[in-house]
């Protein structure tokens, strides 16, 4: 049979008042159930924020773009007891005020305040509890034993405010504007929680704990040219929004634990046994994974009684976050990373015996190639990863990003581990790369991620774990037509039943701006010039939607609206199919669309004709511009077998019954 694609905008001929009178009529039949108003979603949009010498018009950051940085120095230690275990630290942050305000007090984050009973994450946990949960454990957040702040050379102590999962320093003097810069030192000291809202924790094997310290250390709240002072509280869902700089970091911890840390570990001479180093250098150089500590060596370095500590030191440089995790009971094992540049890096897993499980193909086993993998896939696709090393951990945590660290559930195994995995790195790319602010857009980090981690799965190993039989639009047809809350909602505003739809909604409709709408050349041009422009920056959503419009040259604000403002559905139809000239298919056909439903699209229609010959009409969604309904002649020179909207299933039509025509044989 064949098959050709025409690109049929719209056919003007003597039949033009006949598809006029057609669409009178089918509109006139289906009043009652259209629910499209082309006036709703045509009608020209004035974005919030408008285009400045700040953030350009054209989605980039304008040419006085200005963004402020935090460098830390922290020195931490591990405490393990038979009561509890603890985190103390002392963190130096030398912050720049690269803004051309005044600044008479400074906002950071106390993340880990999140746990404390009284939080308002704790009073908002639902009484069922939730993946979040921040419940049943009453020795969380921080005790903050001192502030001091050091300006123009003079240093004083500050007794801070601290509202929930805040703190404010209010300053002797304003910290001047265009460049001044300040010191602030904190004191503090923390209990780890066992389950660590899904973020962090300590969880128990047979050889001992594995912690995953995140959210570890005060860091700055973001000022920005958008809101100001960034103060959302941390409470569950909603993530994070951080400030980048250099990290210079030591963790103490005791002798017989292994740290992995983001960024690069200063001092491996100091901390790594000669066979490790050999090991270590060894893995540096194969694309093969290569085991460090074996499995059978964890047990004796386990059982070995504590003497001491050791001092892991690390630096990673501009980043917006570092975490790290410990354990005496960690295999670990590494393999080369290779970046389009040339460059060379490390992948790294660290997991308990208990995750190597008995199928090593199926387990943590491939933990190393899968991340690594999906760092070269991602670094050749969107952006090269600008650091040179990462580590995948198991442990509590489902799944939890940092930048250069991923922590994954311990006993994942095959498609689930490998998705874990790639998803979870994949956020080093948004948000850690692309810097958007996670606590009021989930959707800008988590379905951009699930957008590009898609692609990743069709070309791992020859696809091993790619999904050909699914059709993302039809399964998210049911989600789609329940749900009540738009993209754009706030995470903590986001039915919990819900929230899934930043993943997926997002990602659909990149899918669609790329597969129906743009084209893949035109969607990856202005895609990644969005990354491009705004990498290790902070992107709003208006500046993404400006980019793809400009980069693309298409004014796509009416899906934008539609897709991330609403909660509008797409609907379909074909109403009507009759011959041009009656009883002679040869004339052509006249077909009626009719848009049902408050959000349009592009039509494509697959029709086949009784001699065999098979196309594919793509109309464009202007053809919604001026109302419901759309009457176009088609050039049949045989009679029609069949019509069908969407053929490839590339939309979350929710109706699929008036989808397809059926001739008369």
């Amino acid at each position: 049979m064949r098959y050709t694609k025409l690109k049929l905008f719209c056919l003007l001929s003597a039949s033009g008042l006949l598809c006029l009178g057609s669409q009178k009529s089918v509109a006139q039949s289906t009043k009652d159930s259209i629910k499209y108003d082309h006036l709703d979603l045509f009608t020209p949009i004035t974005w919030p924020t408008p285009g400045t010498e700040l953030r350009a018009s054209s989605g980039q950051p304008g040419a006085h773009y200005w963004q402020n940085r935090a460098d830390y120095q922290i020195k931490a230690a591990l405490n393990e007891t038979p009561k509890d275990t603890t985190v103390t630290g002392e963190v130096t942050i030398s912050y720049t005020n690269n803004s051309p305000d005044k600044l008479d007090y400074l906002w950071l984050q106390l993340d880990q305040n999140i746990f404390n009973p009284s939080s308002r994450g704790a009073a908002t946990t639902p009484i069922s509890g939730d993946r979040f949960d921040v419940k049943g454990f009453t020795r969380g957040g921080y005790h903050i034993a001192t502030v001091t702040v050091t300006y123009m050379g003079k240093s004083y102590t500050v007794t801070p405010v601290i509202t929930d999962a805040r703190m404010q320093v209010r300053l002797a003097a304003p910290l001047g504007a265009k460049g001044d810069k300040i010191q602030v030192k904190v004191n503090y000291d923390f209990s780890i929680p066992y389950y660590g809202a899904d973020r962090m924790g300590r969880k128990k094997f047979k050889d001992g704990y594995v912690y995953e310290i995140a959210q570890w250390y005060p860091r700055m709240c973001v000022y920005d040219d958008v809101e100001g002072w960034n103060t959302l509280p941390y409470m569950g869902l909603g993530e994070f929004y951080c400030e980048y700089g250099d990290f210079d970091y030591y963790i103490t911890a005791p002798s017989n634990m292994l740290v992995f840390g983001s960024g690069d570990l200063q001092n491996p001479e100091q901390v790594l046994t000669p066979t490790q180093l050999s090991r270590l250098a060894e893995a540096r150089k194969s694309d093969k994974t290569v085991m460090v500590v074996k499995p059978e060596e964890v047990a004796a370095q386990a059982a070995r009684p504590v003497q001491g500590t050791r001092t892991w030191h690390f630096k990673m440089l501009n980043s917006r976050d570092v975490s790290w995790a410990a354990s005496k009971a960690f295999i670990w094992d590494a393999a080369k990373v290779n970046f389009p540049s040339g460059r060379k890096g490390i992948a790294m897993s660290a997991y308990p015996v208990e995750s190597l499980g008995s199928d090593v193909s199926e387990s943590w086993g491939r933990s190393t190639e899968y991340l690594k993998n999906s760092m070269e896939i991602y670094s050749k696709a969107y952006y090269e990863y600008p650091w040179n090393s990462a580590v995948s951990v198991s442990g509590v945590a489902l799944g939890m990003e940092y930048p250069g660290i991923i922590f994954c559930l311990d006993n994942l195994k095959g498609g689930n581990l490998w998705g874990d995995i790639t998803h979870e790195i994949g956020h080093n790319w948004f948000p850690m790369i692309v810097g958007s602010n996670e606590r009021k857009y989930m959707w800008q980090d988590e379905g951009f991620n699930t957008f590009i981690n898609e692609y990743a799965s069709i070309q791992f190993n020859h696809g091993e774990y790619a999904d050909t039989t699914s059709r993302p639009a039809r399964s998210l047809m049911r989600s789609l037509a329940l749900n009540k809350d738009p993209l754009m909602t706030p995470s903590e505003a986001m039915d919990l039943r819900d929230y899934g739809l930043y993943y997926s909604k997002t990602s659909l409709g990149l899918n669609m701006l790329r597969n129906v709408v743009l084209g893949h050349d035109r969607f990856d041009y202005a895609f990644h010039t969005y990354i491009k422009n705004w990498a290790l920056k902070h992107p709003t959503p208006y500046d993404f939607f400006r980019a793809m419009n400009s980069a693309s040259g298409e004014d796509l604000n009416w899906f934008f609206k539609g897709w991330f403002f609403t909660t509008w559905k797409l609907d379909q139809a074909i109403a009507g199919v009759k011959y041009a000239e009656a009883g002679n298919p040869s004339k052509g056909i006249l077909i009626t669309l009719v848009n049902k439903e408050k959000l349009a699209m592009p039509v494509d229609l697959k029709i086949v004709q009784s001699n065999g010959k098979t196309e594919m009409v793509h109309l464009p969604v202007e053809i919604w511009q001026r109302g419901a309904t759309w009457t176009f002649k088609y050039p049949s020179t045989s009679a029609i077998e069949t019509i069908t909207l969407d053929p490839d299933a590339q939309l979350p039509d929710v109706d699929l019954k008036n989808n397809t025509y059926q001739g008369t044989k």
